[in-house]
C-alpha cells in the first residue's frame, strides 16, 4: 500500500514538506502509549535472539537502525522507535541554532531510488534538542555532532566538544559528523592535519566525563582507499569506538536515470550501495576487524544488511530505504534477514561478520 500511495501520490509532493509532514505525524502517534503499541503492532518485527547484536558496549534487539539526518531534533524518537529500528541516530546537531542552507534542498530521484541533499545541517541547536531527549525511548540512541556554519575549520573542537558535553547525558553513543558535503570545508576535518587535533581533543572531552560512552566517527565515501586507511589509524590511536561508512557522496555514479540527479548535494540511497559497502570491507580489512564500522548506504531489504554484515559492519543503517519503503521497512527487512541465515544455516549474525 505504501509503495503505491508513493509512486501515485506522495512523491508528486515537494520533499522535504512531506518529510516535515512523516515527522509531525510520528511525533503525534508516539506521543501516546495507545499510538506506540499501534505502530509496533503494524510495522515491528517480532523478536528473535539470533538476530541480537551485541557492539560499542551495548545490546541492540537487531542490526538495522536509523540513521542520522531523519530526525535531526529528536521529535520524534518514540513513533520511530515504534517502528522496530533497534537503535536511532538523532541529528546532525550544531551547538547554536540555524537555519542551513537555501530550499528547495531536498531531492527525490525514483527512478534510481535514491535522495539528493543540500541541507547543511538545518538544526534547532544543541539546548533544544537536549529538552527533547531528556523523554526518549530505551532503544539506543546515537546523537550525531556538528558544528556551525559560521565557525572556521581551525575552532571546530569547540564546537564538536561543546555539543558532545551539552548532549552528553542523553545518548548513548555520539557521532562526528566530519563528512557532510553540505557545509564548506567541513570534508577538510577528515585530513589528518585537522583530525589529529579534533580526536585528541574530544577523547580528552570524554575522559572528563564520569562514564565512558561509544564515540565513532561518520566518513565520507568520496575518500581514495590510503586516505581511510590514515582516517582508521588515527582513530585507533585516539581510541575511538568505530566507523560510521558512509555519508553521501558528490560523485554521480553512472547510469543515474533520475533528471534530478543534476542537482548539487549528497547523494544517498541504492547508487551508493556497492560504493559504501566496499569501504566497510576497506576498514575490516586494514583494522583486522579492531575499528568496528556502522554500514551505511543503500539498505533497503535483507539481503543488504546480509551484504554489509559480511563486508564487515557489526550493525547497519537505513535512510533512503525507509524513505522509499515505508513504515514496514523494519518488518520486512529484518524477516527477509531471518529467511536468509535459515537458508545458510546461520544460528547467529556474529557468525557471518566480515566473511565476505
Amino acid at each position: 500500500m505504501y509503495r503505491f500511495l508513493y509512486r501515485h501520490l506522495l512523491s508528486r509532493l515537494d520533499a522535504e514538506q512531506m518529510h516535515g509532514a512523516a515527522l509531525r505525524a510520528l511525533a503525534v502517534t508516539g506521543a501516546v502509549p495507545l499510538g506506540r503499541a499501534l505502530l509496533r503492532s503494524l510495522f515491528a518485527p517480532r523478536c528473535d535472539p539470533s538476530l541480537r547484536v551485541q557492539a560499542f558496549g551495548l545490546r541492540f534487539a537487531h542490526p538495522l537502525g536509523l540513521a542520522g539526518g531523519f530526525d535531526k531534533d529528536g521529535v520524534a524518537l518514540h513513533g520511530l522507535a515504534a517502528l522496530g529500528f533497534s537503535f536511532i541516530e538523532v541529528g546532525t546537531v550544531t551547538p547554536l541554532p540555524q537555519m542551513g542552507n537555501a530550499k528547495p534542498r531536498l531531492f527525490r530521484l525514483p527512478e534510481d531510488r535514491a535522495l539528493i541533499n543540500r541541507l547543511g545541517f538545518p538544526s534547532s541547536g544543541m539546548a533544544r534538542v537536549a529538552r527533547n531527549l531528556r523523554r526518549r525511548p530505551a532503544q539506543p540512541l546515537a546523537i550525531s555532532l556538528g558544528k556551525n556554519k559560521a565557525t572556521p575549520l581551525h575552532a571546530a573542537l569547540q564546537d564538536y566538544r561543546a555539543a558532545l558535553e551539552r548532549l552528553y547525558p542523553y545518548g548513548d553513543l555520539f557521532v562526528i559528523n566530519i563528512s557532510s558535503p553540505n557545509t564548506p570545508e567541513l570534508r577538510n576535518l577528515q585530513r589528518a592535519v585537522y583530525l589529529a587535533d579534533l580526536l585528541a581533543g574530544l577523547r580528552q572531552a570524554l575522559e572528563a566525563q564520569d562514564v565512558a560512552k561509544p564515540l565513532l566517527l561518520k566518513i565520507a565515501p568520496d575518500l581514495s582507499l590510503d586516505e581511510i586507511t590514515t582516517i582508521c589509524v588515527l582513530a585507533l590511536q585516539h581510541d575511538i569506538s568505530g566507523v560510521i561508512a558512509t555519508n553521501t557522496t558528490v560523485s554521480r555514479p553512472s547510469g543515474l536515470r533520475s533528471t534530478a540527479a543534476r542537482q548539487i548535494g549528497g547523494l544517498s540511497g541504492a547508487p551508493l550501495r556497492s560504493i559504501s559497502t566496499e569501504i566497510v570491507r576497506h576498514i575490516r580489512q586494514v583494522t583486522a576487524g579492531k575499528l568496528p564500522v556502522i554500514g551505511v548506504g543503500g539498505v533497503f531489504s535483507g539481503a543488504d544488511i546480509w551484504e554489509k554484515l559480511r563486508a564487515g559492519a557489526v550493525l547497519v543503517q537505513a535512510y533512503s530505504g525507509f524513505v522509499y519503503e515505508g513504515p514496514s521497512l523494519v518488518r520486512r527487512a529484518i524477516a527477509e534477514l531471518r529467511q536468509i541465515m535459515a537458508a545458510e544455516g546461520v544460528r547467529n549474525l556474529s557468525e557471518i561478520v566480515g566473511t565476505a
